[in-house]
């Protein structure tokens, strides 16, 4: 990748953004942005969008969305400690002895997740989040109510890292960067020009209820609607292929199967990646995807979706991973794609 394009995705991933939360990251994917799109247009939720042909009656809404789980201060107890519920899907075992960062009302404040010692006993095999608590050093209720209140939220307190400049490794790539990669294709776009209207949207609230990404279709409505998220790799020690299925990093976006996915934005992509001689992995959304394309789906008079996905180690964790030649090889499909359409296309799957 470009180097300023890896300097946008650092520094995507160096802002927190926990669900509810979003403004800071959405300011700076504005702002990036703002250079090559046609217009910038923001709403009610939260959601950023970067508009290539506004007029187009032809609309393709692509969806990244922003946010990152966090942690959500819920009580702070008399001598200072402050307890916390989760904001998204956070893994109790993955918080155990964690820095954090506090997105105090008042300041950014760093704190540290205590764990029983092993002397002592340690945590029981069963805990939960109720059993965890942070440590900021304070000494009483009072002095903690200073910089934090009840609803201020936390992140893991990590800067993301570059594994043999092949892979990318740290917290929220799901899905900040999905959100890289929308902004991306429609820079590509507005150099390679298309035909259609795009819509690059930065979503908000995926982790939490997808709000965002039902904002979003509704106040565009789209001709097409593509997620651009995250999916399992299944390609590390302890994972059952056989249950999980076979995705690997460096293998290609993934595209979805399923009930959901409309089969004609699926046609286009598979016969772009062949024109590209490029491969991708498909996983099963039999019902549901559990992403943005689901609310997306359901707005208006129904939006015909598809999914596309970056595979990535470690979902939840601290230490997410994924590929950078699979995040520029999903650019590549999509820019290719869109860029190809004429605006005339059905998406009908009985025509």
């Amino acid at each position: 990748m470009e180097e300023t394009n890896t300097n946008f995705l650092m520094d995507l991933l160096n802002t927190p953004s926990p669900s509810s939360s979003e403004m800071a990251i959405q300011k700076r994917w504005i702002e990036y942005v703002r250079d090559f799109a046609d217009e910038i247009r923001t709403d009610n939720a939260g959601n950023a969008f970067g508009v290539l042909n506004p007029e187009a009656p032809f609309k393709v809404l692509l969806a990244g969305h922003c946010d990152e789980i966090g942690l959500v201060i819920n009580r702070i107890d008399d001598n200072g400690f402050l307890h916390f519920d989760k904001m998204g899907g956070i893994n109790p075992k993955a918080a155990v002895g964690m820095k954090v960062t506090i997105l105090g009302f008042s300041d950014k404040v760093t704190g540290v997740i205590g764990v029983n010692a092993q002397h002592h006993g340690g945590l029981k095999n069963d805990f939960g989040l109720e059993d965890l608590f942070i440590d900021c050093g304070y000494k009483s209720k009072e002095e903690a109510e200073r910089h934090v209140q009840i609803g201020d939220l936390a992140v893991y307190k990590t800067e993301p890292e570059m594994l043999k400049n092949r892979s990318v490794s740290g917290r929220g790539l799901d899905n900040r960067t999905g959100a890289f990669i929308v902004a991306e294709v429609l820079k590509r776009l507005s150099e390679k020009g298309c035909n259609v209207g795009v819509y690059a949207a930065s979503t908000v609230n995926e982790e939490t209820n997808m709000g965002g990404a039902y904002f979003a279709a509704a106040g565009i409505k789209p001709t097409m609607a593509i997620a651009c998220d995250v999916t399992f790799a299944t390609d590390y020690p302890g994972v059952d292929k056989n249950k999980h299925g076979d995705v690997k990093l460096d293998g290609g976006p993934v595209l979805a199967k399923g009930a959901p996915i409309n089969l004609k934005i699926n046609q286009l992509l598979e016969k772009t990646a062949r024109k590209l001689n490029m491969k991708v992995q498909y996983e099963l959304t039999p019902r549901m995807t559990g992403t943005d394309a689901d609310r997306m789906r359901f707005t208006g008079a129904g939006v015909p979706v598809s999914l596309v996905s970056l595979p990535l180690r470690y979902m939840h964790s601290p230490v997410e991973t994924a590929s950078l030649k699979d995040i520029e090889e999903e650019i590549e499909l999509l820019v290719t794609m869109i860029a190809e359409m004429t605006g005339d296309e059905s998406l009908n799957p009985l025509d």
